[in-house]
């Protein structure tokens, strides 16, 4: 390996399209560096050494190792050293493993992926990670074997892996709320609970505000101090969530799909999806389910649960 060049990664290709399914790398980051991409693959970050802040999108949040980091498809990922970073990076196509929709059982979407109030990191403890290594190390092993029925035996690999993180940070989260309790304030959790109620008919944060009773400034503060994010982005945030899912699972008209969260002009719902993925609802629904083969489709006995049900 030349020197300051990246080690190489053990990949897994589709043997369909021959697109990468799954890849695991090591890497290096100097201090001061930053690392950005954004790409249709689920990544997570296991960093070993250093610390820095994890930007998705238009949040930020802090780390230091050891610590798992998590991003969705289509998010925009910026990577920034305050010192040198080591570590691991996973990526897996949801053609490989499908969290979403056929892997539910997994129970990291909404976890460790696509949480819009959540933070998307946990922290490892000294007794965690020789368990995490020991599934790298597998995951490796196998890659480098290029055996039978490899694909099938990763996919296990990966759900345990998937599995222990989720579980560490539900409970990480668990003891952060009770300890924190006192300090967080309860209009978040009704703020919460009135953006899930009401994203499709509202979308200024002076709604909310009103409905609270607050000032707009002093609720988008506490937002920027709990969330990590402003509340116009909480909130677009969690209209394009769910446009996601129904592109993704359904065939539903894109105008249909806007109208329901609230834009009667659907092109400016487009552009507002296209600065948030860096593609338009179309091309997202085709290239991701021309790659999945159409299993990204529900059927249509599943399509009628996906359908909001609209506050009173």
């Amino acid at each position: 390996m030349k020197s300051g060049s990246q080690p190489a990664a053990l990949t897994l290709l589709d043997p369909r399209e021959g697109h990468i399914a799954f890849q695991l790398q090591n890497f290096t980051l100097a201090a001061g560096s930053v690392f950005s991409e954004r790409s249709n693959y689920f990544n997570v970050r296991w960093i070993k050494t250093g610390s820095g802040a994890w930007d998705l999108d238009l949040a930020t949040f802090s780390f230091s190792s050891p610590a798992l980091l998590f991003a969705a498809p289509y998010q925009d990922i910026l990577l920034r050293s305050q010192v040198p970073i080591t570590g691991v990076c996973i990526r897996f196509h949801a053609e490989f493993l499908c969290i979403e929709t056929h892997h539910e059982a997994v129970g990291c979407n909404g976890v460790l992926f696509n949480n819009v109030y959540g933070v998307p990191l946990t922290r490892l403890t000294p007794d965690d990670e020789p368990v995490f290594d020991a599934i790298v190390e597998q995951m490796q092993a196998e890659l480098g074997f290029g055996a039978l029925a490899t694909s099938e035996i990763l996919v296990s690999y990966l759900k345990i892996f998937l599995i222990k993180a989720t579980r560490l940070k539900i409970s990480q989260d668990a003891c952060a709320t009770e300890s924190l309790a006192p300090r967080i304030p309860p209009i978040l959790d009704r703020l919460k609970a009135l953006i899930e109620q009401h994203y499709r008919s509202k979308h200024r944060p002076a709604d909310y505000a009103k409905i609270v009773g607050m000032n707009p400034r002093a609720l988008g503060k506490l937002s920027r101090t709990y969330f990590r994010k402003t509340l116009t982005d909480l909130i677009r945030e969690r209209i394009l969530k769910h446009a996601k899912c129904q592109l993704l699972h359904t065939l539903r008209p894109v105008k249909e799909i806007a109208y329901e969260v609230g834009f009667d002009d659907e092109f400016y719902f487009s552009r507002l999806f296209k600065g948030s993925t860096g593609c338009s609802p179309q091309f997202y629904r085709e290239y991701e389910t021309e790659i999945r083969g159409g299993k990204n489709l529900l059927p249509v006995d599943k399509l009628e649960s996906m359908r909001p049900k609209h506050a009173a």
